[in-house]
């Protein structure tokens, strides 16, 4: 028999076709040293003049400041590590409508830049990163548009704009928190008392067996931001890429809400039943391993709701948004 030649190996001729197509985009793409002379300034700055709390986080960097926000040991931001992950991602999988328009330099995006300027400015002025955070990223879209123009901005905002998900929220969110954890209890009680037949008492968002020898409190990160931020990130990239009509995104993101809740609710209520039947370490045993529940439930709704709205006029135009 004939050796296999390198070609007809299913692995590397994928490898090579990845290769080559990237090695053809980027010989394709105009403009770079606009762009990456104008963006590695942007980034200059920030990392040197980007970040005015030195009482929380002594450096100057506004990354430093981003990395340690993501990684902090109580934070619920850490999904900011993925997003520009996700966001390279989906821009490869745009790119043949991306190189579809008329690549070229487009100097009012230059206005774009000064506004974002303008807003890290006020973000370190009055010390607040989040508003820096946002100017740098209004930056880099702007940079975008002088380098290769208005078609590309426009086929480029979704989704470039999921870095919203890298501004730190967990800090200031307990006006989101509270009402959650306290929305989470009362269903979570009432299910248990109205349906299970577990008796328990709530006190505020602390959940007790009549004996009070189970204790549970549904403390911030049970609540359900961790969760409802994942989800409003998932729902978003979800609902972009299998449909085009606006209502059918925006029904799909509004979703996220009623699925962290729920996904929440049944973690919770689950702990009870474990704690019911088994003792408190199991109830806490279910707390620590099925924080899974909440993206499990999401998965199979989005599933079945996408086959329900699906769009197969579209089908063929992948990449199409």
């Amino acid at each position: 028999m004939d050796n296999v030649s390198d070609m007809d190996k299913p692995g590397k001729d994928r490898k090579s076709s990845f290769l080559d197509e990237l090695k053809d985009y980027w010989q394709r793409l105009p403009n770079k040293g606009i762009f990456f002379g104008l963006l590695s300034a942007w980034i200059l700055l920030f990392q040197f003049l980007g970040n005015s709390t030195f009482g929380y986080v002594d450096t100057p960097s506004l990354f430093y400041w981003m990395y340690d926000a993501y990684n902090a040991p109580l934070s619920d931001d850490d999904h900011g590590n993925l997003i520009p992950f996700v966001v390279l991602i989906l821009f490869w999988w745009k790119r043949r409508e991306l190189f579809g328009e008329e690549l070229k330099v487009w100097w009012p995006a230059l206005a774009g830049l000064v506004f974002a300027e303008l807003l890290h400015l006020l973000g370190y002025v009055v010390q607040q990163p989040r508003i820096s955070i946002v100017g740098f990223f209004v930056g880099v879209y702007s940079i975008m548009g002088i380098a290769w123009g208005p078609g590309w901005l426009k086929r480029s905002f979704f989704p470039f704009i999921l870095f919203a998900f890298c501004i730190p929220i967990s800090s200031i969110s307990e006006v989101i928190t509270f009402p959650l954890r306290m929305l989470v209890t009362k269903i979570s009680v009432a299910i248990s008392n109205g349906f299970l037949g577990i008796q328990v008492i709530r006190d505020g968002s602390r959940i007790f067996d009549p004996e009070m020898t189970f204790r549970y409190d549904v403390a911030p990160a049970c609540s359900g931001i961790r969760s409802l931020i994942s989800l409003v990130a998932l729902t978003t990239i979800y609902g972009f890429i299998t449909f085009r009509k606006s209502w059918k995104r925006v029904l799909v993101i509004a979703l996220s809400v009623p699925l962290a809740v729920a996904g929440n609710v049944m973690r919770i209520t689950g702990i009870i039943v474990g704690a019911e039947a088994f003792g408190q370490k199991a109830g806490m045993f279910v707390h620590e391993w099925f924080g899974f529940i909440t993206f499990a439930l999401a998965i199979i709704v989005l599933l079945f709701l996408g086959q329900w709205l699906r769009e197969p006029e579209h089908r063929e135009s992948k990449g199409a948004l």
